[in-house]
């Protein structure tokens, strides 16, 4: 049997035990620099990952707090798949990857770690950006620091 390993995630899952609130929520009452929001739709938003499974990792989230997306109104998930391919677009031209993991986990079976507010991953992905380094060195390698990824993508909303 093999397992995946995720080890640089347990920042993020310690600060969710200790944290009341909602991550996305909260990240709306930040400063633009420091709630790495890179775009603000009429119903949905588009936020950095600060715990990136890869270079410029963004989650496309609803304003409305609710954890599964059949409780919003089908007309109102047209932002969310309409953002996906603007975002997508712009991963593209920036960062060139090969492709993408784009996907949702509901609930916690499914690996949620934000359970009560559902978000659309969407994971850049490079020919050979699998390496040892996770796994033996606990390190995520990026590209771009989260600070430049941020800037890059704040810019290219605003275009």
């Amino acid at each position: 049997m093999k397992f995946l390993s995720a080890p640089w995630r347990w920042d993020f899952i310690s600060s969710l035990i200790k944290k009341k609130g909602c991550v996305f929520c909260d990240a709306l009452k930040l400063p633009e620099k420091d709630s790495l929001i890179c775009f603000k739709g009429k119903d949905y938003f588009v936020i950095l990952n600060k715990y990136p499974y890869n270079t410029a990792h963004v989650m496309i989230v609803p304003y409305v707090h609710v954890d599964t997306p059949d409780k919003i109104a089908p007309r109102e998930t047209i932002e969310m798949w309409e953002l996906m391919n603007r975002t997508m677009a712009i991963i593209k031209d920036k960062f060139h990857p090969s492709g993408f993991n784009v996907g949702m986990n509901i609930g916690r079976a499914a690996g949620a770690g934000i359970r009560d507010h559902f978000h659309l991953h969407i994971v850049p992905r490079w020919d050979g950006d699998a390496n040892f380094m996770p796994v033996v060195g606990k390190t995520r390698v990026l590209s771009y620091s989260i600070e430049t990824i941020f800037e890059i993508l704040l810019n290219e909303f605003k275009k």
